[in-house]
């Protein structure tokens, strides 16, 4: 009966050590749970993005007035018969 005992203890305690220090214990999957919900947040952020993205791909697509917007404020592109005026700021000496 005592060796059953003995058995019995050493068995816990082994398994108590895999549980809190082995591999896949119990820190492991805390961490692992945090950087799955980590990677969640950021996955979620890029599908904000790609669906920005989607929608100004649709409308450079579509709509002439998005393209012409692009056209003037990226390569300064002007129609015929415009003036284009340039402000520059005034550097304080």
């Amino acid at each position: 009966m005592r060796l059953l005992k003995l058995i019995l203890i050493v068995l816990l305690i082994g398994l108590q050590y895999r549980l809190w220090f082995g591999k896949n214990s119990l820190p492991d999957y805390w961490r692992m749970q945090q950087d799955v919900a980590r990677q969640s947040e950021t996955n979620m952020r890029l599908k904000q993005r790609n669906q920005v993205l989607a929608a100004d791909i649709a409308d450079l697509r579509e709509g002439e007035v998005a393209l012409e917007e692009r056209a003037r404020n990226e390569l300064g592109l002007i129609k015929r018969q415009e003036t284009f005026f340039r402000l520059v700021p005034v550097k304080p000496q």
